[in-house]
């Protein structure tokens, strides 16, 4: 009872002194280490994070409330735990906001034991634009800070799917590359701007996705800085209109310039995904030109929806092409929404989602 009043007791003092909430003082050091291969893991919140696969675990970007107890336990899997770092980008074109952006995170950083940062940003940004230096100063200097602060610290910054302007997103993305530790390239959301028919289609098509990463490299960006991000999640689509051929077209729901988007469906975790395919009126179907699966169902209403999604199948190729191309490794968004409940099937599918990041 005593040695549990202690521990509580040191709990209570965690916020207002940096005192260690660990169990054992040296798992609130940083962690220096690499490994060969990143695993790279968004967590947004909750207790899923104990039943991850932490023999592969590397990163961990806490997206979500901060939890030193997932804090204790990466770095007792050697896996880092980075904030999310997101800013206005306008409010940074000033130095002295951009200083105290930068300085307000370390500190943080250091108070929760952490081990650096993933700038999220997402913003559009004008190619030249005052908002398009201050981005890459962003990246340049609160890498040089956390490296002085927090020695072997990892600062990521997050890239959409192509480096073309994708969502107006015209960033500097070699010089921003040049000054981070890694790239994230989010491979997903690639129906966010669709400027030809509003129809449903795949989340992450294989050939669009790996065309992307050419482009990428063809900029002479480092690949071993280089980590695909691919999704455990997938879209559902209200087909307004649904073709003998089997194509769903959409409502049209524009997005920076495009008619239509990926935004008339909705997001869905792929452990909604395998609950609802189960009671699909079509199964699991096969897309070979976009190389992901997809299936049909009908509502309350009786619509019929169309929902595109990846599985272990889509995602083994993509991370066979991974290590192709000798990328420095893989992640997804996010790592909260499998199912990891004691169901036997869920496990087993489970499973083999964690172990299709290592291809096949």
């Amino acid at each position: 009872m005593l040695a549990v009043f202690v521990f509580l007791s040191v709990l209570v003092v965690v916020s207002g002194s940096g005192v260690c909430p660990c169990e054992r003082p040296e798992l609130c050091q940083p962690i220096r280490g690499e490994r060969e291969y990143e695993v790279f893991v968004f967590d947004v919140g909750g207790k899923e994070w104990q039943s991850y696969n932490w023999t592969v675990v590397t990163t961990v970007a806490a997206f979500g409330k901060y939890d030193a107890e997932l804090m204790c336990h990466a770095h007792s899997k050697g896996a880092r735990l980075v904030l999310k770092g997101d800013v206005p980008i306008s409010s940074i074109v000033d130095q002295a906001n951009r200083t105290a952006w930068i300085t307000k995170q370390v500190n943080l950083a250091k108070s929760q034991f952490m081990d650096g940062i993933n700038i999220d940003v997402e913003q559009a940004v004008d190619k030249g634009s005052p908002e398009y230096f201050a981005l890459t100063d962003l990246v340049k200097e609160t890498t040089e800070a956390f490296h002085r602060e927090i020695p072997g610290s990892q600062v990521s910054f997050d890239v959409a799917w192509s480096p073309n302007c994708i969502d107006k997103r015209c960033y500097d993305y070699v010089s921003i590359a040049e000054h981070c530790d890694l790239l994230f390239v989010m491979s997903y959301d690639e129906q966010s701007q669709i400027t030809g028919d509003c129809i449903a289609m795949a989340n992450a098509p294989l050939n669009q996705t790996l065309k992307a990463y050419d482009d990428y490299l063809a900029l002479k960006i480092d690949y071993k800085k280089v980590v695909m991000g691919v999704p455990w999640y997938g879209y559902d689509y209200p087909c307004i209109n649904l073709s003998q051929e089997g194509v769903c077209y959409i409502p049209k729901v524009p997005f920076r310039g495009a008619p239509c988007s990926d935004a008339a469906g909705k997001q869905k975790s792929y452990k909604w995904i395998i609950k609802q395919l189960n009671s699909s009126s079509s199964g699991r179907m096969w897309d070979d030109s976009q190389q992901a699966p997809y299936f049909y169902y009908k509502d309350q209403d009786g619509q019929t929806h169309q929902v595109w999604y990846d599985d272990p199948q889509s995602i083994c190729a993509k991370a066979n092409s991974v290590m192709g191309k000798g990328l420095r490794g893989i992640g997804m968004w996010n790592g909260n929404i499998l199912d990891y409940s004691d169901d036997p099937v869920a496990r087993q599918q489970t499973t083999r989602m964690w172990n299709a990041l290592f291809g096949c």
